[in-house]
């Protein structure tokens, strides 16, 4: 291991308490038991450390007993960026869904769901949810995440969410401050700019921030983007004029600031990964999000190494890096003593997702045809997965539609031959083509034009963001690509 800072004096604890590191596998490694006796607060769980529900509850249970008040955080928006069912697809839809039926009650019930499954794993910190105004239709990161272009609804159904996860006792993380919605750059592999007035930024991006303090977020998480009306020399991770002058300053916001992955190349990229951490914890963040890649002990340790050498350089001063780790302990203490209360009174609702994706669900009719009764040729159409979804989890409606018909078959497409192939591989079968996001991928409309012009009685289903006009003998738009989605949306094909 990398020679370092040792010992557990105040210094290097306050520096291990604002880390939320990630690590490898499905149990408790051995170094990050050690780091909690030295002063470690919180880790992070991914895709990669979760097997399932029991699995997970098992492994805190393990970090657990070596600090009870462990903040334990986890990525889970539902919809399309899911952890917790990695491997399955969600079982509740997302954002962009929840905005489409537009019933705050409906999206407080599903954000309570999550919050219990969440609890009983023993999670009781999730990064969600998004409150970006997806102003940007072809933006390459939000999208479905967003609950919509709409200020307001998007401001609502924020607060509603809050609510409905922290009633649960886990806490809830608004992001990402002061809004992602409007970019067309992927913050995993650059800075993106948002250049709006700040007329504009206050009344649309900064609205749903406003909704979610007021809702008591317990969380903000930072974005990696630059917006130089607010500052223009700094993306707002590191911008003591946007966390501490906006966000602490004009929106009077107490709770926990936590980054977005600090990995990400829009900082690590740019200006290093411990010096960025420092400017981080400068500007006024109080929790560091790292380890979406694997992250290992030397990771950590250079990490706290780098925010002791900048204190006792001067870079970085001691009260500012001990106030970040009194914020995270008080997090802690908070979520602790909700795991410890009475369970929250109210029936628990285990299907409220699949009704919501239901109730999202948008049938049109462009053209006339037969409705669907036997079995068909489900083309699906695969954009690039941005790093946040993620490329394992499953998604489409094939497997349903081969359960609601039988002898359906499946395949899989991408490029600009796809519809070509898609059309062959169909054999002269009825296809049902699946998309994401056609209207930011040229080659899924080609595809479509091929497949509609050699047979229109096609149906098309869209996943993503159905900003295209509907085609095809049915259009089905569920506004989201998560289990419950396709399940509802291969009904919807099956009912005509």
């Amino acid at each position: 291991m990398t020679t370092s800072t040792t010992g557990t004096d105040t210094l290097t604890r306050d520096a291990l308490a604002v880390l939320q590191p990630g690590f490898a596998g499905t149990t408790a490694p051995d170094w990050v038991r050690r780091r909690l006796a030295e002063g470690l607060a919180s880790v992070a769980l991914f895709g990669r450390n979760v097997a399932t529900a029991e699995q997970v509850a098992a492994l805190t249970a393990q970090l657990r007993a070596e600090r009870d008040d462990l903040l334990v955080a986890i990525d889970e928006e539902s919809g399309d960026v899911t952890r917790l069912e990695v491997r399955t697809g969600s079982s509740f839809p997302g954002n962009h869904a929840l905005g489409a039926v537009d019933d705050t009650a409906l999206t407080r019930g599903v954000a309570r769901e999550l919050g219990h499954r969440l609890a009983e794993c023993g999670v009781t910190f999730d990064w969600a949810p998004s409150a970006d105004v997806n102003a940007n239709p072809d933006n390459p990161v939000i999208g479905v995440r967003s609950f919509g272009r709409d200020t307001d609804l998007v401001a609502r159904h924020t607060a509603a969410w809050v609510e409905g996860l922290q009633s649960t006792g886990v806490a809830a993380c608004t992001k990402h401050f002061p809004g992602h919605g409007d970019t067309s750059v992927d913050s995993h592999h650059a800075v993106p700019h948002i250049d709006l007035d700040a007329a504009t930024l206050h009344e649309r991006e900064l609205e749903p921030f406003r909704a979610a303090i007021a809702a008591g977020t317990r969380a903000v998480m930072s974005a990696h983007i630059r917006v130089p009306v607010l500052d223009p020399d700094r993306p707002a991770t590191l911008s003591h004029r946007i966390l501490t002058g906006l966000l602490r300053g004009e929106l009077g916001y107490q709770g926990l600031i936590v980054t977005d992955g600090m990995e990400m190349r829009a900082i690590s990229g740019t200006y290093g990964l411990e010096h960025g951490v420092v400017l981080a914890i400068a500007a006024g963040a109080d929790a560091i999000c790292v380890g979406g890649g694997l992250c290992d002990e030397d990771t950590v340790q250079g990490l706290q190494d780098a925010l002791v050498a900048a204190v006792r350089s001067g870079e970085l001063s001691e009260e500012r890096l001990a106030d970040a780790a009194a914020r995270v302990r008080a997090l802690a203490d908070w979520t602790a003593g909700m795991r410890r209360s009475p369970a929250p009174e109210g029936g628990r609702e285990p299907e409220i997702g699949l009704t919501a994706a239901r109730r999202a669900v948008t049938v049109t009719r462009p053209g006339a045809a037969a409705p669907v009764t036997g079995p068909v040729y489900v083309a699906t159409f695969h954009p690039a997965a941005n790093i946040a979804v993620g490329d394992e989890t499953p998604w489409g409606v094939g497997a349903e539609l081969a359960r609601l018909l039988p002898g359906t078959a499946t395949g899989s497409f991408t490029g600009p031959d796809a519809g070509a192939r898609a059309l062959e591989a169909a054999a002269g079968r009825r296809v049902v083509a699946v998309v994401r996001d056609e209207h930011r991928h040229p080659w899924m409309r080609t595809a479509l034009d091929t497949l509609l012009t050699a047979g229109p009685d096609t149906v098309v289903v869209e996943m993503g963001v159905p900003q295209s006009a509907p085609r095809g003998a049915l259009h089905v738009a569920t506004y989201g690509a998560a289990r419950v989605c396709g399940t509802a949306a291969a009904e919807a094909v099956v009912a005509g």
